[in-house]
This record gives structure tokens, C-alpha cells and sequence, in this order.
């Protein structure tokens, strides 16, 4: 190893060590305060009248503000800097979250769920342009591994957290479920505060790196041979139209519409069983993050020992398809369970080596632009999800109904991997080809 890359060595460590704390605990809180409303299902239908259908469009209404204002806020990080936004982004939602104790009926809580997408918008995608800034490409699939260990712990420590806070049900005259929105989103606020003092955006802001360090980091990130026009117009093909872009938002667009999909309704499938202590139902519905964590850790190490992330996403595809058959013919309640745990191992441990390929194809203002684009188009399934979920659960009144459409969009998901390799291929040879002043010229649009 030579010198110079014996410091992007070192340089790196150093930043994995300063950045990934700040950026785990805010997309831990982030996943906590859009996630807990699942534990407030059957009390919201109970305290206040809102049915299964109202639960579903009310929980996949956050995706819709959410995925519509993702570009635009990205453009946003671009301009001005990661710490200003993210920490802005942190304060409203964590307020906006706080103020969900205020629901009283199907309409406020339709406004607030629109509020609260609206105000956390732009937080992940924000965060992975900061691995392209900060991280080489080789390095990236294991940073964005660890920051998705954020919301796997979210799942195991959050849910039994909320079902602790909602058991103060009746304190201060407050039904448990306020209790629950309150604190977690106040703690929110706290940790926008952090953002603002202790997150540079990028390696030249960093106080805790020399300059040479800061230096290695920038050229080794910025090193990816892609096309990087520093304006979106005329070059909306780069960010947006690209073939292997369009395939990648489509098979994001699945994955969130089953994990939110099961997710939003799984602690009510666990009450079902009789489980009715809300404690008990959070540490069981949250047990599913441990599968999850060991996902996201190991498809990473499998990926930097054998190098290609595609065939893995496939394999992700296929374990969550089988799991969610077998799910469909258990008649065990213990097996069911243990089966959507397991389908977090896959579901959920695909997601670095998504964001890998998507990360791999771009940089600079394409990269803002072209992985918040991916995340809109794909976070929309966060919509579909609970509200296809909501509407079959009411028409049929059985909370397992459902679970044959997510074995359809399983199905589909597997059947766009082979697409997504295709158009890689083509990707890189066509840039391959093509000289650096044909890469930047302006395409139409």
C-alpha cells in the first residue's frame, strides 16, 4: 500500500468514526417517528373512530408529500450544505411528530401524516449524497450497511420503547399513544440540535482532518468516471431518464410497498394472536429487527467477498418471495411470525447493495438530483403499501388477505433483477464509448 493510500485509508476511518454516529441516530429517530404509528393502530380505531381503510391512507399519505418533495430538497443540500438541512429536517419532523398527539379524527390525522412526510422529505437521500461525497465508491456499500443498521435497531428498541411509553396511558390525562408521539418527537428535536454543531458537509469542512486527509477523501469519492454537469437543465436525462435509474425505482417502488405494507400492519397481526399488552406486542413485533440487522451486515461482507451486487439483490428478491408463500400456508401462529422476521433478513439487508449500484453510476449534482429521484419514484410504495394493505384488509375482513398481493409484487421485484443487470451492462459500455465531452453534452429533454 503506498502512502497516499495509506492516508485515504486512514482519512476514511476517520470519517466513519465521526459521521456514521450523528447520521445513525437521526435516521434511527427518523424511522421511530414514522414508524410508531403502527404500535397506535388499534388505539387510534378504539380513542378516536379510525377505521382500517382511514389507518392505511393515513399511514401511506407521509410517502406521498414525502416522495413529492425529495428533489427538490436534495437540490436544496446541493446548494447550501448537508448540516443546515438535515438539521432543519430533524426540528420540523421531530415537531410535527410531537404535535401527532393533537389527532382527534380521520381529517387531522390525514393533515399531520402529509405535515410529517412532508417535513422529513429529503433525509436519506441527503445522506447518501454525503457517502458520494465523503466515501470511494469501494467503500460504499459497507457505509450505507451501517447507516441501515439505524433503522434495524429502530425496529428492535423502538417498538418496545413505544409500546413502554403507551402503557402511560391515562397519565396527565393523555392516552398512551400521545404519550408516545410527544416524547419521541421532542427527542427528535434534541437530535437536530446535534446535527447543526457537529455534522460538516463535506471533507473540506471538517475540522478533525488535516487538510491532505480532507483532500484524499474529495479525490478518491469524486473518482468514479461518471458524467457530473454542475446545472439540471439540459441534463435531465442524466439525472432522471436513464434506463438502469427508471429499473432501480421500480424495484424500490416494490420493496417499500412490502415492508410498509407488513410493517405498518404487522403489531396488528400480533394482536391478533391475543397478545394484548402493549410492551408485549412491541418487543415482539420489534424482534424482527435483529434479522434485519444481520441483513444489513451481512450482504455487505458478501458483497466485498465476492464483488457484484446485482446477483445478490436477486437472491434478496427470491428469500422474500418463498418466505412470503410459506407465510401464506403456515397455519402455525410461532412459524408466521418467525417468517416475516426472517423476510427482514432479505427485505431489508438489500438495501445497501441497492444504494450501491445507484451510487456507482453517479456524482456530483446527478447524484443529488438522480438518487432523490430514486427514492421518490420508490418511496411511493411506502404509500401504496398501507393503503392496498387497508383496503383489502376492510373488504375482506382478514388481516391475512393481503399477503397474496405482496406475494404478487415479490414475484414482480424478482422478475426485474435480470432487467436491472441488462441495463447496467449497457450503461457502462455506452460510457465505455463514449468520449468525457459527449458525456457532458447536454442531452434533450
Amino acid at each position: 500500500m503506498t502512502t497516499k493510500e495509506l492516508l485515504h485509508e486512514l482519512a476514511t476511518k476517520k470519517a466513519m468514526t465521526r459521521l456514521l454516529p450523528v447520521l445513525g441516530i437521526t435516521y434511527f429517530m427518523s424511522y421511530i417517528d414514522r414508524a410508531n404509528v403502527a404500535l397506535a393502530k388499534t388505539a387510534l380505531e378504539a380513542d378516536i373512530g379510525i377505521s382500517a381503510a382511514a389507518y392505511g391512507l393515513g399511514a401511506g399519505l407521509f410517502f406521498v408529500s414525502y416522495a413529492l418533495l425529495e428533489v427538490p430538497s436534495n437540490l436544496i443540500v446541493y446548494r447550501i450544505g448537508a448540516r443546515v438541512w438535515i438539521a432543519r429536517i430533524a426540528v420540523t419532523w421531530g415537531a410535527v411528530s410531537a404535535a401527532m398527539m393533537f389527532v382527534q379524527n380521520e381529517l387531522s390525522f390525514y393533515i399531520l401524516r402529509v405535515l410529517l412526510g412532508a417535513a422529513e422529505a429529503g433525509l436519506f437521500p441527503a445522506m447518501m449524497y454525503m457517502v458520494t461525497l465523503w466515501f470511494a465508491q469501494r467503500h460504499r456499500v459497507t457505509i450505507v450497511g451501517l447507516i441501515y443498521t439505524a433503522p434495524a435497531v429502530a425496529i428492535f428498541i423502538g417498538s418496545p420503547m413505544g409500546g413502554a411509553l403507551m402503557k402511560l396511558d391515562g397519565v396527565a390525562g393523555l392516552h398512551g399513544w400521545q404519550w408516545m408521539f410527544l416524547v419521541e418527537g421532542l427527542v427528535t428535536v434534541l437530535v437536530g440540535v446535534v446535527v447543526w454543531f457537529t455534522l460538516p458537509g463535506r471533507p473540506a469542512d471538517a475540522k478533525w482532518l488535516t487538510e491532505e486527509e480532507a483532500a484524499a477523501l474529495t479525490e478518491r469519492a469524486e473518482a468514479q468516471g461518471t458524467p457530473s454537469p454542475t446545472r439540471v437543465r439540459g441534463h435531465l436525462r442524466l439525472a432522471f431518464g436513464r434506463q438502469f435509474v427508471l429499473i432501480l425505482a421500480a424495484i424500490y417502488f416494490v420493496n417499500q410497498a412490502i415492508g410498509s405494507g407488513v410493517g405498518f400492519n404487522f403489531p396488528a397481526l400480533v394482536q391478533s394472536l391475543g397478545i394484548d399488552d402493549p410492551f408485549l406486542i412491541g418487543l415482539v413485533a420489534g424482534s424482527g429487527g435483529v434479522a434485519a440487522l444481520a441483513g444489513v451486515l451481512f450482504f455487505p461482507w458478501l458483497r466485498r467477498r465476492y464483488g457484484h451486487e446485482v446477483p445478490l439483490i436477486g437472491v434478496c428478491a427470491a428469500g422474500t418471495l418463498i418466505l412470503m408463500l410459506c407465510f401464506l400456508v403456515s397455519t402455525n401462529p410461532v412459524l408466521s411470525i418467525s417468517l416475516i422476521f426472517l423476510s427482514s433478513f432479505f427485505g431489508i439487508g438489500t438495501l445497501p447493495l441497492f444504494w450501491s449500484v445507484a451510487m456507482s453510476r453517479m456524482s456530483g449534482l446527478m447524484a443529488a438530483a438522480g438518487l432523490a429521484f430514486i427514492n421518490m419514484l420508490g418511496i411511493t410504495g411506502g404509500f401504496v403499501g398501507p393503503y392496498v394493505y387497508g383496503l383489502i384488509e376492510e373488504a375482506t375482513g382478514s388481516l391475512l388477505s393481503p399477503y397474496y398481493v405482496i406475494v404478487v409484487a415479490a414475484a414482480v421485484s424478482l422478475a426485474m433483477v435480470p432487467l436491472l443487470a441488462l441495463s447496467i451492462r449497457r450503461e457502462k459500455v455506452r460510457d465505455t464509448v463514449a468520449t468525457p465531452e459527449e458525456q457532458a453534452r447536454p442531452a434533450p429533454a
